[in-house]
C-alpha cells in the first residue's frame, strides 16, 4: 500500500510538472487518492468526506485569513504611496553610486517581504527599483535576483509564514518564531553577498528595455510622497508579533489601521478600506486556494492507514544522522523547484506531514527542513509568480535568474539545515 501511494505522488507531481493539472486541483485529487488507497471510511471518523475534505479543507484557515490581511496591507502600500517612497528615497540618497542603490532597494526589499509574498511583494519594491538600479548600471538578472534575495531575506518575519508553518505542523507560534529568528542571518547575509559580489560581477551597466513611467502632474502625485511617519507601516505588524509578542491577525490588522489613519483623510477612509479589501482578495485568492488543497492533502497523509503504510518505506530513506541529514538534504535542494515534490506548498506539505505523522523526525526538524527549502523555492524557483513577474520586468528569463541566484540561496538552506541538524535530529 505503501508503495501505492508513493506512486500516486509521484504522478501528482508528474501532473503538476507538466502543468495537466493546476497545483491546487492535483493536491486534492492527490488527498482524496492517498484517503481511498489507506481504506478510509466515506464518513466518521477519520474518513474521506468529514476528514479530509471537511477538516483537511478549513485546516489552514488561520493562514489564510492571514494572507488575505497581508494582501490587503500590500494594496493599502501600493495605493498610499508608502513603498514607492521608501524605494524613492532610497534611490535619492544612494545617488549614481550603484551598490548603495542596489543594497538600499534590498533593504526595501525585506520589508515589504515581511508584510507580504509573491508577485505583489515584488512589484511594491520592483517597479521603481528595479528601473533605478538599472538606471544606475546594475545588471538586469542582478535587479531581478536584488528584489528576489531582499523579499527572501524579509520572510523569516512574514506573520503569514510563521501562521502557516504553526498550523501545519502543528507547533506553536512561538516556536516557529524561534527558528526564524536562527534562520534570519542566513537570508540576510547572502542576501547582501549577492548584491556586492554580483553588483561588481560584470561591472556597470547602462542599458534600459521597458518604456520611463510617464509623468504626472504635480510633484506629489508625481513622487507619490507618503508623510515620513506613514513609512514605518511595514514595521508595525513586525514590532507587535516580534516586540510584543501580540497574535498574529491582530498585529496585520494593526499595520492596515496605522496606514491608513497616517495616509488618508477621515472622510475618504471607508472607500480606501473597500477598495483596498476587495482588491486584496483577487491578490490573496491563489494561495488561499493553495491553502485549502494542502490541507486537505496534510489529513489525507495524516490518517492511520496512510501513516501505517509510509512509516516503514521514508524511514528506510531517512537518515538520522546528523552529517548524513545535512548532506542529503542539501543535495536534495532543487526538488523544490519547479513544482518539485519538495515544494512546501505542493507536495512537500504532504511529505513533510507524513515525517511527523511517523515519528521519523521530530515537529521542529521538519519546520527546519521546510523553512530552510522555502528559502529556495522564493528565490530560485522559475515558476513562482515572483520570480516570473522579476525577471520578466527586468528584461531578462526566470532561468537566468534561477541560475544566478541558487547558489547563494542554496548555501542559505544549508546553513538552515546544520542548525536544525544540530539542534533537533
Amino acid at each position: 500500500m505503501g508503495l501505492v501511494i508513493l506512486v500516486i505522488m509521484a504522478a501528482g507531481v508528474a501532473a503538476m510538472l507538466s502543468r495537466k493539472l493546476p497545483t491546487a486541483f492535483a493536491l486534492v485529487l492527490l488527498g482524496v487518492a492517498v484517503a481511498l488507497v489507506a481504506d478510509a471510511p466515506l464518513t466518521g471518523e477519520h474518513s474521506l468526506m468529514d476528514s479530509v475534505l471537511q477538516e483537511g479543507s478549513v485546516m489552514l484557515a488561520s493562514t489564510m485569513v492571514a494572507i488575505l490581511l497581508g494582501s490587503w496591507l500590500g494594496k493599502l502600500l501600493d495605493e498610499t504611496g508608502i513603498a514607492s517612497t521608501l524605494v524613492r528615497k532610497i534611490v535619492e540618497f544612494g545617488g549614481d553610486r550603484p551598490t548603495v542603490v542596489a543594497l538600499g532597494v534590498l533593504g526595501v526589499s525585506l520589508l515589504v517581504g515581511t508584510v507580504t509574498g509573491s508577485a505583489p511583494a515584488a512589484m511594491l519594491a520592483g517597479i521603481i527599483g528595479i528601473p533605478a538600479m538599472v538606471a544606475v548600471g546594475i545588471p538586469k538578472i542582478t535587479a531581478a535576483g536584488t528584489i528576489l534575495m531582499g523579499i527572501a531575506a524579509g520572510m523569516p518575519f512574514e506573520l503569514p509564514v510563521w501562521q502557516f508553518f504553526s498550523t501545519a505542523l502543528d507547533l506553536e507560534v512561538s516556536t516557529v518564531r524561534g527558528f526564524m529568528l536562527k534562520l534570519f542571518p542566513f537570508a540576510l547575509f547572502f542576501a547582501v553577498l549577492f548584491v556586492l559580489v554580483e553588483s561588481r560581477r560584470k561591472g556597470v551597466e547602462h542599458a534600459w528595455s521597458l518604456r520611463a513611467p510617464e509623468k504626472r502632474d504635480s510633484r506629489a502625485r508625481r513622487l507619490g510622497d507618503a508623510p515620513w511617519y506613514a513609512l514605518f507601516t511595514p514595521a508595525v505588524p513586525m514590532v507587535l508579533a516580534l516586540g510584543f509578542e501580540l497574535a498574529i491577525i491582530p498585529s496585520m490588522l494593526a499595520g492596515v489601521l496605522y496606514a491608513l489613519v497616517t495616509t488618508t483623510r477621515p472622510r475618504e477612509m471607508n472607500a480606501r478600506l473597500l477598495r483596498t479589501l476587495y482588491a486584496g482578495f483577487e491578490v490573496a485568492a491563489p494561495p488561499i486556494a493553495l491553502f485549502v488543497a494542502i490541507g486537505v492533502l496534510l489529513t489525507a497523509v495524516q490518517l492511520p492507514g496512510a501513516v501505517e503504510a509510509l512509516e516503514p518505506l521514508v524511514k528506510a530513506v531517512s537518515p538520522q544522522n546528523q552529517v548524513l541529514f545535512v548532506l542529503l538534504f542539501t543535495l536534495l535542494v532543487p526538488l523544490c523547484l519547479y513544482r518539485g515534490p519538495l515544494n512546501v506548498y505542493g507536495l512537500g506539505a504532504g511529505i513533510a506531514g507524513v515525517l511527523i505523522a511517523t515519528g521519523i523526525y521530530p515537529a521542529m526538524a521538519v519546520l527546519g527542513l521546510t523553512t530552510s527549502y522555502n528559502q529556495v523555492l522564493g528565490v530560485s524557483d522559475p515558476t513562482s509568480t515572483q520570480t516570473v513577474w522579476s525577471a520578466q520586468y527586468s528584461g531578462v528569463s526566470p532561468q537566468q535568474v534561477m541560475v544566478r541566484t541558487l547558489p547563494y540561496v542554496w548555501c542559505v538552506a544549508l546553513g538552515g539545515l546544520c542548525v536544525t541538524a544540530a539542534l533537533y535530529v
